[in-house]
């Protein structure tokens, strides 16, 4: 399942990203019966999943459950690591060989965390319908828990399974236990660098351009994402050098293919909610600004191709990440989005094939 194999082209979205208004975040079905496998095995996927997030080969969110995401992830590291590959699980949800992979370099595989005043100042109400959503000035966290999993690369279901009866009435100075991940900072997005801060109506609505001539990009990366199998490939000149799983379009509301150049990264994006758009690609009057947030459509960061309306940004579903379930875009996990826009420039160039 070499990247070669599993294609190659960079994570794009359409103008069309996300129509999914931002709701509580959906209890995923990729670990939804982790209580039921021995904790033994849910501690052996947990410490995989970790490995490969930490390597930047990234199994989308951590399940502590085997799944093909994670199969994806750990065929793409050995194909990096120029290594032979094992044959696949017979099962998504069987142990995939790790030989030669050294799983006890992640240290613990999970810690022990004290919740800090900062985990708890961006969670709130957040609407359930887009009008009202469009009031806001900002999307947050609807609580704390949901906070947590997300700077712990997990989702609310796996952090209330790690912590029975705790997650409920989170608050400074608890203990929880969590994934031993780096852990995603949303009060850093703002200084991440490359980024820019857009006096633009909303990141979709930037203008179909190319990167200015002072826009130089490393030489020899390039980014590009296989619509097949659902993964992203960072390259350094050949060479695979990260992959993170992305979710591209319906075959309603496929991604566009082709090949394009980053123009920009916007960091906190507002997002331009067109109902038409979203569901015909056609521009109306009736539409709304819906505020940047961790609970935005197109998540914390938007990473802009030379197309109007084209980029590559987060989600406030992460659960949904790996499935062709978007409305023309292509999404990331926001831990995911924010690492990727650390490894590229305005001029890199991205294919989706």
């Amino acid at each position: 399942m070499g990247f070669m194999k599993l294609t190659v082209g960079l994570a794009i979205l359409v103008v069309i990203a996300l129509a999914t208004p931002a709701v509580a975040r959906k209890k995923s079905s990729r670990h939804a019966s982790a209580a039921a496998q021995p904790q033994q095995q849910t501690e052996a996927a947990t410490r995989l999943q970790v490995f490969l997030d930490r390597a930047n080969f990234s199994p989308g969110m951590i399940t502590g459950r085997y799944d093909d995401v994670t199969s994806k992830a750990l065929s793409l590291y050995r194909q990096a690591r120029g290594e032979p590959e094992p044959s696949l699980p017979p099962k998504p949800d069987a142990p995939p060989s790790t030989e030669g992979i050294d799983l006890g370099s992640i240290g613990p595989v999970f810690i022990d965390y004290t919740v800090i005043d900062t985990d708890i100042q961006n969670i709130g109400p957040v609407p359930p319908d887009v009008p009202g959503q469009a009031k806001l000035k900002f999307l947050p966290y609807h609580d704390a828990a949901e906070a947590l999993a997300e700077k712990f690369h997990c989702d609310v279901r796996f952090l209330e399974h790690l912590n029975p009866g705790k997650t409920k009435t989170i608050k400074p100075g608890d203990h929880l236990k969590v994934p031993n991940v780096e852990p995603f900072d949303l009060g850093a997005v703002k200084s991440l660098q490359p980024g820019s801060e857009i006096n633009a109506p909303a990141a979709n609505e930037l203008p179909d351009e190319s990167p200015s001539p002072q826009d130089r990009a490393p030489p020899g990366i390039s980014a590009k994402i296989d619509t097949k199998t659902n993964m992203l490939g960072l390259f350094d000149a050949d060479k695979l050098v990260a992959a993170y799983p992305v979710t591209i379009g319906s075959t309603k509301t496929e991604s566009p293919t082709g090949d394009w150049k980053v123009q920009r990264i916007v960091k906190l994006p507002s997002f331009r909610w067109d109902e038409a758009m979203l569901k015909y690609g056609q521009r109306s009057d009736n539409f709304h600004m819906l505020p940047p947030g961790p609970n935005s459509p197109v998540g914390v960061i938007w990473i802009a191709l030379n197309k109007k309306g084209i980029g590559l940004h987060g989600t406030n579903e992460p659960e949904t990440i790996g499935r062709a379930t978007s409305h023309g875009c292509v999404r990331l996990a926001n831990w995911d989005i924010v690492r990727l826009a650390q490894k590229i420039k305005p001029g890199v160039p991205v294919s989706i094939h």
